[in-house]
């Protein structure tokens, strides 16, 4: 998607509940309910961060007037929070007696999900408040009122508070559940009005390098010697190509960026082509906003262009709603991002069956209802998100009602047996630093952190590398850390500015200071990584460190995207970020499926980090790998024109790939031994367990 463009965007309560988080369950970030004992009363519960760290005494502006408008969905608990916890980690631990024991959609909701008796009583004490309910199903009730009602019903008044993006309203304290729905109700999100939203992690070259400095003069009649004209790339792997007449960058001689990856490539260097799998009889799901009505046709299109096979009859699916959707002014267009979503499944994936899931927006409500539709109906074995946003910003902090509705919906798939993933992010570590420069950063962060929805326990979080080919068929050479410095070439040709170059694109991680460790990570990440949280937070307890997983996504090393745009033509392109990574790594487990004969794997983090320091990942580490980090992007002459760019690779902002886990690639990218490890005898990777050094 185009920079600066937001993905599925978030609606969300700016509450900042970081310490509430971090004593909260591994399962569910809201507060724990007090356990009352054999006969007493359940207790009134407070909800921590429903009332903002933004919203002090000395911005209070004044009360919100009693008769003002307002809404909020109210999250539903389910039957057996802790039971659903303790399942969901069960089965999907490879050392537990009931690993791989899934149940049926219907058969986690009626063992877990929400009873008509809760509901029942959810809904009278709302509308005893005087509130009147406009949306009930098994997830959420949705309220309309006004401010007097919800006071009412959550004992908290409401005032207005001056903020750096205006003045907002929020609850004066943090809400109250009464006594006898506090068991049923899991969280309350939309008592605050300020909006964040996700951004896309799909980045496309032409987009990002249409913004910024403006290329040098082209000459008239350039010698021999000079930067070509025409756009020119490595053809034969990376750095095959030396870009002579450039002025002196990092290195002496610094070769042209690898052209664009096509799928074929990726196989290969994954070993996907080796292992002969195809995701046959694999289910993937991908989550974006909208849809483009042309996706099939393009991604068959881009398939038989490159030499792949398209789309059999009935193997690609569309779950949407376009009569309801909304919010396209904000959320922008969303074609790119689902089009390298399909194209990157199906490539390394070709039988998989595809179904993409298109939110009626990006808004935070809608996103959590598309996850929430794929886990009802078990529409899916593996699941896509390609999008995020940060949990903390100058107009406030994640809505902790989206953050316990999204890790109940990850719970059940859990339970269910579905893997999901999601994108780490493109801007490093997101701090002020990154974001003063990075082309696809959040500009309203106020912290080195991770991202929402991969700093989740419950999900995979996907990171990104620079992957180098060795030749133009993809043999694997080496990985880096995704990140870019860049520099622009100077009007005269003869040097590159600035130098060294700035923070351009890099893939997200960090640890997050919301979450504790989960139990897959003990003993895999150091506590010197997992103890300092990413703004340099002190914790005396291990807490969740991210990505996961990594895989290619850098914008240097780009991968080719082909799609038909509104009013347009199809024509193809290369795109970057860990987009790119999160549906490259769900097609490697619609492999690992075919491979277990049809078995899924279920949350899919106990059994990657059981595999961590074998052969079944390159264990990236940036110190290992001297090869040439510069790279000229010569896109040609634009517009007269010529657009000339040196970019340094594997150099992430505040994240760098070192031995053993890191918080810029997790435990490494699929090895050679990645397939084998998943086979129906070699489940923990016992016959392939020597240490992938790449």
């Amino acid at each position: 998607m185009p920079a600066n463009r937001s993905r599925l965007s978030r609606i969300t309560v700016a509450a900042p509940a970081a310490a509430a988080l971090v004593l909260g369950t591994v399962a569910v970030a809201s507060p724990a309910i007090a356990d009352p004992g054999p006969t007493g009363p359940v207790a009134a519960k407070a909800l921590p961060g429903t009332h903002p760290d933004w919203a002090t005494q000395q911005a209070d502006a004044g009360a919100v007037p009693a008769g003002t408008a307002a809404t909020a969905r109210v999250y539903l608990a389910g039957r057996d929070q802790a039971g659903l916890d303790a399942f969901a980690k069960a089965v999907s631990d490879p050392n537990s007696p009931q690993f791989g024991q899934f149940l049926s959609a219907d058969q986690v909701q009626s063992r877990f999900g929400t009873s008509p008796e809760q509901v029942k009583a959810v809904s009278q004490w709302l509308t005893d408040s005087g509130l009147t309910i406009s949306e009930t199903n098994q997830h959420y009730i949705q309220v309309n009122g006004t401010t007097d009602q919800l006071t009412r019903a959550l004992g908290t008044q409401f005032r207005n508070y001056r903020t750096p993006d205006g003045v907002h309203k929020a609850p004066a304290a943090d809400a109250v559940v009464p006594a006898q729905v506090a068991a049923d109700v899991a969280a309350v999100s939309g008592l605050a009005d300020s909006v964040q939203k996700a951004s896309s992690n799909a980045v496309s070259q032409a987009a990002a390098e249409a913004t910024g400095q403006s290329g040098a003069k082209a000459a008239n009649a350039a010698p021999q010697t000079s930067l070509p004209t025409v756009a020119t790339c490595s053809d034969n792997g990376f750095g095959s190509k030396i870009a002579y007449g450039a002025p002196q960058g990092y290195e002496k001689n610094e070769p042209f960026a690898p052209c664009s990856y096509v799928p074929s490539q990726l196989r290969k260097a994954y070993g996907v082509t080796k292992s002969g799998l195809t995701g046959k009889g694999a289910r993937v799901a991908i989550v974006d906003a909208y849809a483009l009505g042309t996706m099939q046709a393009d991604a068959n299109h881009f398939a038989t262009a490159h030499g792949d096979q398209p789309f059999a009859p009935g193997q690609y699916s569309e779950v949407v709603t376009p009569d309801q959707w909304q919010h396209q002014a904000d959320c922008g267009d969303w074609s790119g991002e689902e089009s390298l979503d399909v194209e990157m499944v199906h490539g390394l994936a070709p039988d998989a069956n595809v179904v993409y899931v298109g939110a009626n927006s990006c808004y935070d409500q809608d996103l959590t209802a598309a996850l929430n539709k794929i886990v009802d109906n078990h529409l899916a074995d593996i699941v896509s998100n390609s999008w995020g946003e940060i949990m903390h910003g100058k107009s406030g902090d994640l809505d902790p009602g989206v953050i316990a509705a999204d890790n109940q919906a990850l719970e059940r798939g859990a339970a269910e047996g579905i893997t999901f993933m999601a994108s780490a992010g493109d801007c490093g570590d997101n701090s002020p630093t990154a974001a003063a420069t990075g082309v696809n950063c959040q500009a309203d962060t106020n912290q080195a952190q991770t991202q929402w929805p991969s700093a989740s326990p419950w999900i995979t979080g996907v990171g990104g590398t620079a992957l180098e080919l060795k030749d133009k068929s993809g043999s694997y050479g080496h990985e880096v850390s995704m990140g870019d410095r860049r520099s622009v070439l100077s009007t005269d040709q003869q040097s590159w500015t600035p130098f060294p170059g700035n923070f351009y694109f890099g893939g997200g991680g960090g640890v997050s200071k919301d979450f504790p460790q989960p139990w897959y990570q003990q003993g895999v990440v150091a506590d010197s990584i997992s103890t300092v949280a990413a703004d340099g937070t002190k914790s005396a307890t291990p807490l969740r460190a991210t990505p996961d997983v990594a895989m290619s996504g850098d914008l240097v090393a780009a991968t080719l995207v082909g799609y038909t745009p509104a009013g347009g033509a199809y024509s193809e392109g290369g795109y970057g970020g860990t987009s790119v990574s999160s549906p490259e790594f769900a097609a490697m487990m619609a492999d690992v499926i075919q491979a277990r004969g049809g078995r899924p794997v279920g949350f899919a983090n106990p059994s990657l980090y059981d595999r961590a320091g074998t052969r079944a990942f390159h264990d990236v580490n940036d110190a290992a790998v001297h090869t040439a980090r510069g790279n000229v992007v010569d896109l040609g002459t634009v517009g007269g024109l010529l657009k000339v760019r040196l970019y340094k690779i594997g150099a992430d902002q505040g994240l760098a790939a070192a031995k053993g886990y890191d918080t810029a690639t997790g435990v490494g990218s699929p090895g050679t031994g990645f397939f084998k490890s998943f086979g129906l005898h070699g489940n923990q990777g016992q016959d392939d367990n020597s240490q992938g050094d790449e």
